[in-house]
């Protein structure tokens, strides 16, 4: 079953990296699109003369120039403007005459989606689109550990600097406000690999139900647990963003930007394994354990992350127990650095 999931997995993100390759559409499509492209020109066209003429009268209101003056310059951007749609729109005619007698003929800009890394939208001039969604890889790493009841990392069983995690996914962005990018909603899919090195040379045994530490008769030069989770994290991001305005609309950007994200995650446990290495006879011995160890099945916990532009400090906390049923409650929990490919 967890081969299963795994697979499944490996196939979302695949499909999410295949997400930035081009996607080739019909020529009723191309035409469609172009057609678009002209109402999008008129209506920039006449966005930026009604900016402009605003302009004029704010001269005119302070008196830095005549009301004669005023009408001529008004006289001129709209000719400019008027110019332009014709121009543009001229070349957007000759795109769709040109894919009407020749479906197969080459149009500059012809391809709807482009895949862009973050915000900062990378797209050809000729098809802009703001994107209200977008998507990238996630890495996280740092510092793992986990604690029962009434421990501190003084006393803990595993090993601070030891002990670290791993996390990669593909996070998808989406802009919770149409014209606001204030607040945001990131989700996607994760793997996480969770290691926890014991200390006093102990190792982790496996004695019917029950899951314990447990001294190991020889000398260990390693001793690793390691736990292997999918899971689907959820958070709301805050913090500011640049608007950033061009000749086809506006779109928003985070770059060096800081930023809150808050809220969790939720998924399945893919398999535990167990490292062991130590000297027996003379030779060197490696063993790779590999079972359930008890472990819980469902994995669900709370996270968060404080970072400037791509970077941030990140935080994740386990609320279920590491081991089911009557074993000693122990939560896992994390902390590192994160990082959103951008």
């Amino acid at each position: 079953m967890k081969t299963i999931i795994l697979y499944i997995a490996f196939s979302i993100l695949s499909l999410g990296l295949c997400m930035a390759q081009t996607v080739e559409i019909t020529r009723g499509n191309k035409i469609e699109v172009l057609q678009k492209q002209k109402k999008d020109i008129v209506a920039q066209e006449k966005e930026e003369l009604r900016k402009e003429v605003e302009e004029i009268n704010e001269r005119l209101d302070n008196k830095e120039i005549t009301l004669e003056k005023a009408n001529e310059l008004k006289e001129a951007v709209a000719n400019k403007h008027a110019l332009n749609i014709e121009n543009r729109v001229a070349i957007i005619d000759n795109k769709i005459a040109l894919l009407e007698r020749d479906e197969e003929a080459k149009v500059e800009n012809d391809q709807t989606f482009v895949f862009s890394w973050g915000e900062d939208d990378k797209k050809e001039k000729g098809n802009y689109r703001d994107k209200r969604t977008t998507s990238t890889i996630m890495v996280a790493a740092g510092l793992n550990n986990a604690l029962a009841d009434g421990q501190s990392l003084n006393d803990s069983d595993f090993e601070i600097g030891g002990s670290r995690f791993f996390e990669i996914g593909w996070v998808w962005n989406t802009r919770v406000f149409e014209d606001s990018n204030w607040l945001r909603l990131k989700y996607g899919v994760s793997f996480q690999f969770n290691g926890l090195k014991p200390t006093d040379n102990r190792y982790f045994v496996e004695d019917g139900s029950l899951t314990y530490l447990e001294e190991f008769p020889l000398n260990l030069k390693k001793s690793k647990f390691r736990m292997d989770n999918l899971v689907v994290p959820l958070h709301f991001e805050f913090g500011p963003s640049k608007r950033i305005q061009n000749d086809y609309g506006d779109t928003f950007s985070t770059y060096r930007k800081f930023k809150i994200g808050l809220g969790g995650y939720g998924g399945l446990s893919l398999g535990e394994r167990q490292k062991l290495k130590y000297e027996e006879d003379g030779k060197n011995v490696k063993e790779k354990l590999k079972s359930d160890y008890n472990t819980n099945d469902f994995i669900y916990g709370l996270s968060g992350y404080v970072g400037w532009g791509n970077t941030s400090l990140y935080a994740k906390y386990d609320l279920n127990p590491i081991f089911d049923g009557s074993n000693t409650e122990m939560n896992n929990f994390s902390l590192g650095v994160r990082f959103d490919l951008d």
